[in-house]
This record gives C-alpha cells, sequence and structure tokens, in this order.
C-alpha cells in the first residue's frame, strides 16, 4: 500500500470516528449558534465604529472567532493521539502496513478539515443571507476572515498535535491544553500591558511578544482590515499597527500562525516516529 492510501486509509478511520462522536455536529452548533446570534444583533441599522448591518456582524464575529477558533483546535487534538494509544487503537492499526507519519498526517488533515469546513459554511452562509436582505456585503474583509482563521486552527491543530504526541497521561494532557489557551489568551492588550507594569519590562519585549502570539496576530489582522483605531486595535494593537501597517499585519496573521503550526506538527513528528506505540 502507498503512502498516500494509508494517509487515505487514516483519513477515513478518523473521519469515522469524529462522525461517530459527534464532534463534527459539535463543530456546527458552535459556528452556528454563535453566527445567528450576531446576525440577529448585528443586522439592526445601528452604527459601530462607522459600520452598519454586515459590517457590525462581522466585526463581532471576528472578535469571538479568535477566541473560540484555538479552544476547539486544541480540545480536538489535544487527546487524540493519547487516547489512540490507550484503547490499543494505533497499536492495532500499525500493526497493518500503515506508516506512522502516515495516520498522524490522515488524523491531522481530519481534525483540520472538520474544524475549518463549518466555518466557511457560516461565515459564507451569514455573508449571503445578510445579501437578500439587501446588505451590502465586503466579499473581501469576508475571503480575510477565512484565510486568517484557517492559519490560525492550523497553528492550534499542530500545538494541539504536540502536546497529544508529548504528553502521555490524558488527564495531563487536558492541563496543558488548557494552559495553552489560556497563555494565548492571556497574553492579549491588557495581559501584556499589566506584564510591562508589574515586571518593568521594556516596551520593545511587550511588542515582541505580541508578535510571537498568533492570537494577537490573527486579531490585528482581522480587525485592522476594519477600523485600525486604538478603540478596536487597543494600546499595543494600534502601535503596531502603526508601525509595521494594516497589510503588513495581514501578512503577519497569516504566515506566522501557519509557521507556528507547521514547526508544532512537524515536531509532534519527530517525537512520534521515535515514541512507544504502547
Amino acid at each position: 500500500m502507498s503512502y498516500v492510501a494509508q494517509t487515505f486509509a487514516a483519513v477515513r478511520l478518523d473521519l469515522a470516528e469524529v462522525i461517530r462522536s459527534r464532534w463534527l455536529v459539535f463543530c456546527v452548533a458552535a459556528y452556528g449558534v454563535l453566527a445567528a446570534v450576531l446576525v440577529l444583533v448585528g443586522l439592526r441599522e445601528s452604527t459601530l465604529l462607522g459600520f452598519t448591518g454586515m459590517g457590525r456582524v462581522l466585526l463581532a464575529f471576528s472578535h469571538a472567532l479568535v477566541l473560540v477558533l484555538p479552544l476547539l483546535a486544541l480540545t480536538a487534538t489535544g487527546l487524540v493521539v493519547g487516547r489512540a494509544r490507550d484503547d490499543g487503537t494505533l497499536e492495532l492499526l500499525l500493526t497493518h502496513p500503515m506508516r506512522r507519519t502516515a495516520w498522524l498526517v490522515g488524523v491531522t488533515l481530519t481534525r483540520f478539515v472538520v474544524l475549518l469546513a463549518p466555518l466557511v459554511v457560516v461565515v459564507v452562509g451569514m455573508a449571503l443571507y445578510a445579501q437578500t436582505r439587501g446588505q451590502a456585503i465586503p466579499w473581501g474583509f469576508v475571503g480575510r476572515v477565512l484565510a486568517i482563521s484557517a492559519a490560525l486552527l492550523w497553528a492550534f491543530v499542530g500545538i494541539g498535535i504536540a502536546i497529544s504526541v508529548g504528553v502521555r497521561h490524558q488527564a495531563r494532557a487536558i492541563t496543558y491544553v488548557v494552559v495553552a489557551w489560556a497563555l494565548a489568551v492571556a497574553v492579549l492588550d491588557l495581559g501584556l500591558i499589566g506584564v510591562m507594569v508589574r515586571w518593568r519590562l521594556h516596551p520593545e519585549a511587550v511588542f515582541t511578544l505580541a508578535a510571537l502570539n498568533p492570537v494577537q496576530d490573527a486579531r490585528l489582522a482581522l480587525i485592522s482590515g476594519l477600523e485600525p483605531d486604538l478603540g478596536t486595535l487597543g494600546p499595543v494593537g494600534a502601535y503596531l499597527s502603526t508601525r509595521v501597517g494594516a497589510s503588513s499585519l495581514y501578512v503577519l496573521g497569516v504566515a506566522w500562525p501557519a509557521v507556528l503550526g507547521t514547526l508544532a506538527w512537524l515536531g509532534a513528528v519527530l517525537g512520534f516516529r521515535r515514541a512507544d506505540i504502547t
């Protein structure tokens, strides 16, 4: 069996597991409920920071996505290897002609697509629904939301796979998942300003920490496309937007999460090749 065939076999097996566990239904429900609430509130003809209708919905949705997507990605991947190791699934599969990396690639692709596909459907559905209501749709920003969300999901899928490979005990893996999400969310504007005041860090160190955080990069890249001012970006984000520029923030918000997720995933692959499967 070729490497590609082994990968597709792993994809089919993991997709069946995802469907059986209703994780796909959970993702659709999470995105759908969030979008429905924001659409019902945001399509009223009231202004927020100079935007009406769909612009307001996308602005609010962007703020929610940068917090929700990392948590979904980490919970979808942080226990997958450990669970397969504990219940004997991994040992059983590798007794067949399937390479370790092929199984890991298949699982990673499945989890990433299951997280991304419902988001694409929901965001495009929101835009089409608003268009039927006579709203002007900023399709460029819709594409921006999907590109940055895909990069952010990949970053935390890679981190989640690395946690799952490196931490054998599931209870400890859950702790690492929560800590990873909390750190990513905490290292935003208010947290960075608090750290700078408490430990008297230089401003350059604060801005470097902000740039290294994929959640911060994604947040700035998303909302700088709408209204790059202090009210929406916060003090750290406004400084970076002024010094770097909105276009560069967009590139940073896509490139750095993608690079970080790839590095974490490659580290997981190297560890998985050497690890004991039992």
